[in-house]
């Protein structure tokens, strides 16, 4: 039936490609680009959500680095429809990301799932050019470092030392990213997702440390930057507030300092809402109302409950929520390979493993195998 129905929406989506995607944030985007925009708001469309997990296939829980191999698979048959990674720590030239996983094995990790028609999103840790310097204690001059309130508004000031500074940053983003080619020797195309979670403090361009003026402006500088100067035309970006809470005013933290819709491709949540089950119904709900009115598409782009003691957690907490609000996609936190308890997903043996079979088995929930 799922196989059925994606014939459906590719035949769609070749007969609608001119009718979406349009005006992306970055005007001079790849075909590719628009191609990967038009496969996702189809498959919103459909009532089908694809299910992601971050850093799935560079490692999961006890394992690292087996190329091929991931938790979901072991316990579906079938590998995540959605690739997350993070770039975090390219800015330094670093051999490793934010997560301990070899560059060049995170491009082959892209390479591989691009190849086996998985859609992939790429977030940006990126840790704070004004306080950082090696050898630092946590948080201190990582993205989570709040310290320091005037971050955003010195890169923004062109020829300050960290204007000069965070864009030698993101020439090296740049060169990675140019990196990122298929089989063919063409630029990947994929959802980037920069200045993530960007309605709270804890960051140093959330809300605490950059005005809205100032933050909506970064999202701009970046879009400019890395499109316009550097000719990077393979990205989506979105959009992805922290909406962990049933908020009075939902659509307005949804659409918080937003940078306007012609800078906007793809609506996001991150939303570890715990057992508040009545937050993330509100939260599915407003988001993909909010996402038919602005005709993008959006999904969960992060979301888990850690250590998933509630067995029933997928069937009775998330999969009536997706069932009930037209998302592309819903993508959970890693699971790490060192920790016994951190893992958003379950993994061949876990308690909660039969409920998560069952809950990828229903017709709506997409993974690798049905793309």
């Amino acid at each position: 039936m799922k196989k059925f129905i994606l014939s459906i929406v590719f035949f769609s989506v070749t007969c609608l490609q001119l009718l979406w995607a349009q005006s992306l944030a970055d005007s001079q985007a790849l075909p590719s680009v628009k191609a990967l925009y038009n496969r996702l708001m189809e498959i919103q469309k459909s009532g089908n959500v694809m299910l992601g997990h971050h850093d799935a296939l560079a490692y999961g829980h006890s394992w690292r680095d087996e190329l091929g191999r991931s938790d979901v698979k072991e316990i579906t048959g079938s590998h995540p429809a959605v690739c997350s990674v993070d770039f975090g720590k390219i800015e330094h030239s670093a051999a490793n990301n934010i997560n301990r996983i070899p560059f060049d094995k995170m491009r082959e990790v892209i390479q591989y799932a691009h190849r086996q028609g998985q859609i992939i999103m790429i977030c940006w840790h990126v840790d704070n050019p004004k306080t950082y310097a090696p050898g630092l204690e946590y948080p201190k001059g990582t993205s989570w470092d709040n310290s320091d309130t005037t971050v955003v508004k010195g890169i923004l000031q062109e020829g300050s030392e960290l204007n000069i500074k965070f864009k030698g940053w993101m020439d090296l983003l740049a060169e990675y990213i140019n990196t990122l080619k298929d089989d063919a020797g063409n630029p990947i195309p994929f959802i980037f997702r920069p200045w993530h979670e960007h309605t709270q403090t804890w960051n140093w361009w959330g809300a605490k440390c950059a005005t809205d003026e100032e933050f909506i402006e970064l999202w701009k500088f970046t879009i400019r930057y890395l499109c316009d100067t550097k000719g990077i035309h393979q990205m989506m970006f979105a959009i992805s507030p922290q909406m962990d809470h049933e908020y009075p005013e939902t659509r307005e933290r949804l659409t918080f300092r937003w940078p306007g819709d012609e800078k906007v491709d793809f609506i996001g949540i991150d939303c570890y809402h715990g057992r508040r089950k009545e937050a993330f119904v509100s939260n599915a709900k407003h988001l993909a109302e909010l996402a038919v009115e602005k005709n993008k598409p959006c999904g969960v782009t992060e979301i888990g409950l850690e250590g998933i003691p509630y067995p029933n957690y997928f069937t009775e907490e998330i999969l009536p929520v997706i069932k009930d609000n037209k998302l592309s996609m819903i993508t959970f936190w890693r699971n790490d390979d060192r920790s016994a308890k951190h893992h958003y997903l379950p993994y061949k043996g876990h308690s909660a493993e039969p409920d998560f079979k069952i809950f990828c088995e229903s017709p709506i929930v997409l993974l690798e195998r049905d793309l």
